[in-house]
């Protein structure tokens, strides 16, 4: 996998005024912090426990990284960029640098459309952002239930959720995915985010809240 090493700043005011047309972000991270999730009971560890799946608003930053197998099966290919994420309930807006090949990039979603803006690609529309980054880059990642996962929470359509001693996710399947969750100290939310497919598909997602 490719490396960035030079420091990112996201430009959040330009990530959010790309926003602003379709949705208001007015609150970050530390709401999830003391909001539902924190306030939930805590179960036995690994017990499976119904949390609630309304979306949230988040304002993040962080590094993903993304392999894939290679096309001639030899092994595998993979590339990298850091991010500036903002949430609003079902729309989000990702701001990209280094952006896994293509240049910097920015991924809006509105709920039901999603578009994607680089350089090297123009303007691309797809249903999801799923088939969006496929189009754009051949990468896989399951875009749409990240939103729940960096909240520390299931996506609706997971199954078997597994939680710790303080009733935080720390692994979930969704379809052919499976991901993991670390965390750092005492946080109620995860600072990675690992989901890997049986296929070679990887995707590495490490989060400033």
């Amino acid at each position: 996998m490719s490396v960035l090493t030079a420091p990112y700043k996201p430009n959040k005011l330009t990530l959010f005024t790309a926003m602003a047309t379709a949705i208001a972000i007015t609150s970050g991270c530390q709401s999830l912090k003391t909001g539902s999730a924190a306030a939930q009971p805590t179960p036995m560890q690994g017990q499976n426990t119904a949390q609630p799946q309304k979306l949230e608003s988040f304002n993040i930053t962080g590094k993903i990284g993304v392999t894939t197998p290679a096309n001639d099966s030899t092994g595998t290919q993979g590339g990298s960029a850091f991010y500036a994420w903002g949430q609003e309930k079902d729309r989000f807006a990702i701001e990209l640098i280094g952006a896994l090949g293509i240049g910097k990039t920015n991924i809006e979603y509105n709920g039901q459309t999603a578009t994607l803006v680089s350089e090297k690609t123009g303007t691309l529309t797809a249903d999801d952002p799923e088939t969006l980054l496929k189009k754009a880059t051949g990468w896989q990642a399951p875009i749409s239930q990240m939103p729940y996962w960096i909240s520390g929470r299931p996506a609706p359509s997971d199954s078997e959720p597994q939680l710790d001693a303080q009733n935080r996710l720390i692994s979930s399947v969704n379809g052919d995915w499976r991901a993991s969750f670390t965390y750092s100290g005492a946080d109620k939310l995860p600072s990675k985010i690992s989901a890997v497919q049986p296929q070679g598909n990887k995707v590495v997602m490490t989060i400033n809240h």
